[in-house]
């Protein structure tokens, strides 16, 4: 295990919404979602939204259920934007190995720094007081050794907290955390790996390479060694994507057409929240389906023009449904977009985060 990395994960509090409510102070204080509504996708809820059980990726209408006093505002992803440049600038005044992940996180790689600081948790602190400073936003941190332990950490103090895994904590803090609170494990392998009597990290330790590889196939790979502290992926100051992807499995499977087509709205909806965050357009667009018996089809279109926004997906994605080779059950359906407005890319799947969040 590498162990003189400083790696830190700086992860904006509810953005979108902090954003709506510091610019509106009326605001302030209420249940809030950006996005949403009877008919579109929650983009981002505030904590007071939160309480309620309205997370982000939800259906609009599902919010309302939850919260019928909620307040829905339409996203302003220039203003986000405007903001999210200013906090880089910020980034970049520690150290130019940033990796934006989204508008509202990065990893930085602060091993060597432009402020020769020792503590990169005190750069932390000195870059979540900065960006208050300068935005009246609060941002949360994790800090540890690598990439990995730096987000799971980044979650354990928000709002506006951070934590440090120090080396010597790795191996206790892993084998106690909750699979569950594994980055990239989402609810789907959490609950097969509950029945497998996996409910922490030190009862995934217990199991051999081979016995995960013949259990999750490839990410077998990467558990055996997350578990253990060891994540060698490097901050990437020039990540670069291929495609974007948005996909979602279903604890029931999907049975008829109209499932089909509102759950692709709601995908179709959640792939342009995430291509404007990332200031992306694409012409290829590819349906991915996957049944009950676990086969796999997939059919895309190419155009010559760059898709235009959720209802162009929603559309062309019902499109190609109809040319699908089978009527059975759906477990799995995912929309991606490549060919796109950037070169060089490298791929990237944003799984969608309600219900389930996978490691790719």
């Amino acid at each position: 295990m590498q162990t003189d990395r400083k790696i830190i994960h700086i992860d904006m509090d509810a953005f979108y919404a902090s954003v709506e409510q510091h610019d509106f102070p009326e605001l302030k204080g209420k249940p809030l979602a950006v996005g949403g509504g009877m008919y579109g996708v929650v983009a981002a809820a505030s904590y007071e939204a939160r309480k309620f059980g309205v997370r982000s990726a939800m259906p609009g209408k599902t919010a309302l259920e939850k919260c019928p006093q909620l307040i829905v505002v339409k996203p302003r992803f220039q203003r986000y934007k405007e903001i999210s440049q200013q906090i880089r600038k910020i980034f970049y005044e520690f150290t130019d190995l940033v990796e934006p992940l989204s508008l509202d996180e990065a990893y930085l790689d602060v091993t060597e720094n432009k402020k020769n600081m020792e503590s990169a948790n005190d750069i932390a602190r000195e870059i979540r007081k900065r960006i208050f400073e300068e935005t009246g936003l609060t941002a949360s941190a994790g800090i540890s050794i690598n990439k990995f332990l730096a987000k799971v950490a980044s979650d354990y103090n928000k709002p506006n907290g951070q934590k440090t895994i120090h080396p010597t904590q790795i191996l206790d803090f892993m084998e106690d955390l909750p699979i569950e609170k594994f980055f990239g494990i989402g609810k789907v392998t959490a609950n097969k790996m509950h029945e497998l009597h996996i409910f922490k990290g030190s009862d995934l330790k217990k199991k051999s390479l081979d016995d995960l590889l013949k259990l999750f196939g490839k990410s077998g790979n990467y558990y055996y060694n997350v578990v253990r502290g060891i994540h060698n992926s490097e901050v990437k100051p020039h990540r670069i994507q291929k495609s974007v992807a948005v996909e979602e499995t279903f604890w029931e499977n999907l049975l008829d057409e109209e499932a089909v087509f509102k759950q692709l709205k709601i995908i179709s909806e959640e792939l342009e929240i995430r291509l404007s965050k990332k200031e992306i357009k694409g012409k290829s667009l590819t349906l991915k389906i996957k049944y009950k018996d676990f086969t796999q089809y997939t059919r895309s279109k190419t155009q010559e023009v760059y898709f235009d926004g959720n209802l162009d997906f929603y559309e062309t994605a019902q499109k190609l449904w109809e040319l699908r080779p089978f009527d059975k059950p759906v477990r799995l359906l995912g929309l991606s977009l490549s060919n796109l407005n950037i070169s060089e890319k490298k791929q990237i799947s944003v799984q969608l985060k309600i219900p389930f969040e996978e490691f790719d």
